[in-house]
């Protein structure tokens, strides 16, 4: 990223609030976290993005929530001291936003990862989340280190060691004839930890029941189909991605 002095910052914000705001906001992405990543100029950015989100300033809210939900998602104890102030507005936005999504369910997933964000969770905050709305993880058996593709969306439930149909029509894969797979072992709703109850709870009253589903099968278990061994899937998650 090219460092870019609070002045410029403040240049490339202003020009939101016309008719060019998404061209604006593609262009903030790339600069402040391009393809996903936090570089220490991004934080320089949350005065701005706080002062969106409290309509202070003109700009998408949920734009602007997402943009620091992946900031702070990142930050270390001095980052998350430094702008705890933007974070309070941040949280308090992203709270009132969750029940505004209707049936969009990334946005509703990214919402979600930013609430946890600004919370200061460095676990589920950092894009984990984001396969519940494509339906899909990809994991490592923890027996024997086969990859493995944990689905759960319309073309049903089950951990598969090749590759298969998916639910995103732009991707054309086949579960080859004869290929293993077994079905996956959701959670108990009542049965969850504190934090993915907290989330099937948040998904369901608003109304995002593909979320709140795929939710119980990410804290759910699964079945190797090549060596049967049994294993948490939200380990696994956790596990490929360190």
């Amino acid at each position: 990223m090219i460092a870019r002095p609070s002045d410029d910052l403040a240049a490339a914000f202003a020009r939101l609030g016309g008719e060019d705001d998404g061209q604006v906001w593609s262009s903030l992405w790339n600069d402040l976290c391009h393809q996903n990543c936090v570089y220490p100029d991004s934080y320089l950015a949350l005065p701005y993005l706080a002062a969106i989100a409290a309509g202070r300033a003109p700009g998408a809210p949920d734009e602007a929530v997402s943009m620091a939900g992946l900031i702070l998602s990142a930050a270390d104890d001095e980052q998350t001291a430094q702008y705890a102030d933007e974070t309070a507005v941040l949280l308090g936005t992203a709270r009132r936003l969750l029940g505004e999504t209707g049936a969009d369910a990334p946005a509703f997933v990214y919402l979600l990862q930013a609430l946890l964000a600004f919370e200061g969770e460095r676990v589920w905050s950092v894009g984990r989340l984001e396969g519940l709305f494509t339906e899909e993880y990809e994991v490592d058996c923890p027996a024997c280190s086969s990859t493995l593709f944990v689905a759960f969306g319309g073309y049903g439930t089950f951990a598969s060691a090749g590759d298969y149909v998916t639910s995103d029509p732009a991707r054309t894969e086949l579960l080859p004839a004869g290929s293993a797979r077994t079905e996956l072992l959701p959670a108990d709703p009542a049965a969850l930890d504190a934090l993915p109850a907290r989330l099937h709870r948040l998904a369901t009253e608003a109304g995002h029941g593909k979320v709140a589903y795929g939710l119980l099968h990410l804290f759910g278990r699964a079945v190797c189909p090549d060596c049967e061994a049994v294993f948490s899937v939200s380990d696994r998650v956790v596990e490929r991605d360190e």
